[in-house]
């Protein structure tokens, strides 16, 4: 017993990247198979990722909580069908304790330098000056971590208080201050509304509208809690039935969008009747080409007397306000910048090379991809969560990473039980794959006339997976190792006293 214990528990040592959603169900993953040798490295000083970052008021989660929880952990304790950021934090943070994480945290050390060696088939990490080595490396850093400033003159010259959104200043009070708002993407839509309960103006400086559409909110009923309480696989039910209506949005994103520019439209006209103000605030594009956002006081607000929208551009930033292109000026105490993040560098600053010393951001020079978002070619044991392709718009990212976490468990085994070096994704695999995304992507709503962070300022959509979600999980259920090359230690033995350095390609 003891043995087979001892068995189970031996493996390759392996490195995860980032303490936020992914990384932890990756650890979860490992550690429910028997591998107990892997290291999460966290570059802040808590776990959480972007729901400790974002911090903003009225930050909060648009897919429904039984969508937004893991799979094996979904809690009958939750009070509202969806939740704050917050309660998201504290739910990963008793995930983390649940599961005897913490000791495997690295805190305050962030990844900027990642090698991988051939010949002892190991990646070298550095943090800073210091080094750390494991067998396989799990990047779970994210899409939205980054804040993005934008690039206006004068920006630094502004006298009063200013912050991105991602990175909230809780100690101004905003009580009667004429706030700037510039953006009015995802964040925008949820701390405006609260901001202009106390502000005395609010200004919102767009370059484009959103497409908001009305989220049912609600308190869950007294005999909800208990029937999930007592009977647990009732849960489970609820998460299908968010799941399979996910599904059937997912249409939206490949035919007309008209029923969904009708509710946008028409929530819109319960609260604003100033034509000028539903002019600004209409799309002009197909709803999904940017992101569909859900929120409730989103249109109340709008329709607030001292709540203003400006599309003329910003011609720049004087100590005392903003200047617009048409030589207009205005005042203001606080401007905020809700201007979103850099979501198509992935893995952000980060240098990482793999075989013969390739760098990944050559590899990437036309764009991110990789082989079912997880694996690139020349980058031996090494993965990806929430990579190229897989974000979604109209499902649970939890529901993708919890299909890549399993993945990339399977390939942890088979290092372990074949004692592989390596296992490195063909290229040729890895084109068809990338390929396949794109003639999807290409077909959806994704890819029409709209700037968005989905896509690279060439216009290749490097973020979002145009498909049904359940067929991803279908593709990377199994992983198919004749999709690899495989290169065995006594390969690599051999290959090192005769000279020979490529990989091997080993046979099932």
């Amino acid at each position: 017993m003891a043995l087979a214990q001892a068995k189970a528990s031996a493996g390759p040592s392996v490195a995860i990247l980032g303490a936020g959603v992914a990384g932890i169900c990756t650890a979860i993953k490992l550690k429910q198979a028997g591998f107990t040798d892997f290291t999460i490295y966290e570059k802040a000083s808590e776990i959480g990722g972007t729901w400790r970052d974002n911090t903003y008021p009225g930050c909060s989660c648009d897919v429904p909580l039984h969508m937004y929880q893991y799979s094996f952990d979904m809690r009958p304790t939750w009070t509202k069908k969806y939740v704050f950021a917050a309660d998201i934090k504290d739910y990963l943070e008793s995930v983390v304790d649940k599961y005897g994480l913490r000791g495997h945290i690295r805190f305050n050390t962030e990844i900027d330098d990642a090698r991988f060696d051939e010949q002892t088939g190991m990646w070298t990490l550095k943090s800073g000056d210091r080094s750390f080595t494991a067998n396989v490396v799990a990047a779970g850093t994210g899409q939205l971590h980054r804040p993005v400033w934008p690039d206006i003159k004068g920006r630094d010259s502004f006298a009063g208080d200013a912050w991105h959104s991602a990175q909230w200043n809780h100690d101004v009070d905003l009580k009667g201050k004429r706030v700037a708002v510039i953006g009015n993407g995802a964040s925008a839509i949820q701390f405006v509304p609260e901001i202009a309960k106390e502000a005395g103006s609010v200004t919102i400086f767009q370059r484009s509208a959103s497409w908001v559409l009305p989220r049912p909110q609600r308190e869950f009923y007294g005999w909800e809690k208990a029937l999930y309480r007592a009977l647990p696989w009732t849960m489970k039910i609820q998460r299908w039935k968010i799941y399979w209506f996910g599904e059937l949005l997912f249409r939206s994103f490949h035919t007309s969008g008209d029923k969904l520019k009708q509710m946008g439209i028409d929530e819109m006209n319960l609260y604003l009747s100033d034509p000028e103000k539903k002019k600004k605030l209409t799309p002009d594009y197909e709803p999904g080409c940017k992101r569909v956002l859900f929120a409730n006081d989103w249109w109340p607000t709008m329709g607030m007397d001292h709540v203003d929208v400006v599309t003329e551009g910003i011609d720049e930033i004087l100590p005392s306000g903003i200047r617009t292109k048409d030589g207009r000026t205005r005042d203001f105490d606080t401007v905020i910048y809700s201007t979103g993040f850099d979501t198509t560098h992935f893995l952000g600053p980060m240098t990482m090379k793999g075989l013969a010393g390739r760098d990944l951001k050559d590899a990437w020079k036309t764009g991110a991809e990789a082989h079912h978002g997880m694996t690139v070619a020349g980058f031996p044991n090494f993965f990806m969560l929430y990579g190229p392709n897989t974000n979604l718009g109209h499902n649970s990212i939890i529901f993708m990473i919890e299909c890549q976490a399993n993945y990339i468990t399977q390939c942890v085994r088979k290092l372990r039980n074949d004692d592989l070096l390596y296992l490195d994704v063909k290229p040729e695999v890895q084109r068809a794959s990338n390929e396949g995304v794109q003639v999807d992507n290409a077909n959806s709503v994704f890819a029409s006339g709209c700037t968005s962070w989905y896509k690279t300022a060439s216009g290749k959509v490097t973020n979002n997976w145009a498909n049904y979600t359940f067929k991803y999980w279908w593709r990377v259920r199994r992983p198919n190792f004749a999709e690899f090359n495989l290169r065995t230690r006594t390969t690599s033995a051999q290959g090192a006293a005769d000279g020979i350095g490529t990989p091997v390609a080993v046979a099932e």
